[in-house]
């Protein structure tokens, strides 16, 4: 499938009814047991490769060229749609916003995200017109590239858990052209659905990041359309890493062994020269 095709997938997931989820594999190997089980499409995490290599998820840790690199490898190892966390764009200006599509798009992303974020804890979030100004620059590139923009408003995730901000800041980005929007963090199911009510493009929701989770079905009851999981898929498998580590150093037995998978099935997820997917 061609990129161009794989972004039509994509938008289409989009268009339909009902929710989507779109899980995050952090590596190759991840991406092609998700690609196995029958996902429609899947989505990078910077927080899942940042623990990877032993860093923490932030732009000071991890650099754009890392971060595509990580994608890329995703991308070769799938036939899926891609779509990729680009952290804050990787700059402050608009135009290094749009220079982050440009490239995201050239390694063969169909989609990816720009949050408004500054990576400053002392002043956490990009100034509202600035802020627009950042997503528009990146949406003007993405228009004419097969690549859906999607526009992040990271206020719940900072201490700062203003709605009516948030609302105003995701339908500003609806408005310079962001394909999707998205609050990462929204506290419960009803400000889940003042956000999807309010807004009249796709909405994202992670789950498993903090707090109460929800299933597909009451996601999508309150018009949620893409569901993703952010780097809980990772930690998920660090936790179950720390605690076979942990039995075998505190109490000497391999218990742990009965939950592993077994090396054939591992193997049959991965690539040969005969099965590049």
């Amino acid at each position: 499938m061609t990129q161009s095709e794989k972004y039509e997938v994509f938008k289409a997931l989009h268009e339909r009814s009902g929710a989507f989820v779109i899980p995050n594999p952090w590596n190759a190997g991840t991406a092609r047991m998700l690609t196995s089980l029958g996902f429609e499409a899947l989505a990078t995490t910077s927080a899942g490769h940042a623990f990877s290599v032993g860093r923490r998820d932030s732009t000071a840790a991890l650099s754009r060229d890392e971060i595509l690199m990580n994608a890329q490898e995703i991308v070769d190892a799938t036939h899926l749609p891609v779509s990729a966390d680009l952290e804050g764009g990787f700059g402050i200006s608009p135009e290094a916003c749009a220079e982050t599509i440009r490239l995201a798009a050239d390694i063969g992303l169909v989609g990816g995200s720009i949050e408004d974020a500054t990576g400053n804890p002392d002043d956490p979030i990009f100034e509202f017109e600035l802020a627009v100004e950042r997503v528009a620059a990146a949406c003007k590139t993405a228009r004419d590239l097969p690549f859906a923009l999607t526009a992040r408003a990271e206020n719940f995730l900072f201490d700062r858990p203003d709605l009516d901000d948030t609302i105003s800041r995701l339908q500003a980005f609806v408005k310079v052209g962001a394909d999707v929007v998205y609050a990462p963090g929204l506290p419960d199911l009803d400000a889940i659905r003042t956000v999807c009510e309010a807004i009249d493009k796709p909405v994202n929701v992670v789950m498993g990041l903090s707090g109460p989770t929800f299933s597909v079905e009451e996601l999508q009851a309150v018009g949620v359309k893409r569901i993703s999981v952010g780097g809980s898929f990772a930690r998920a498998a660090l936790g179950a890493f720390m605690r076979a580590a942990k039995e075998v150093k505190e109490h000497g037995t391999f218990d742990y062994t009965a939950d592993a998978i077994p090396d054939a099935e591992a193997s049959s997820y991965m690539a040969t020269k005969e099965k590049p997917f």
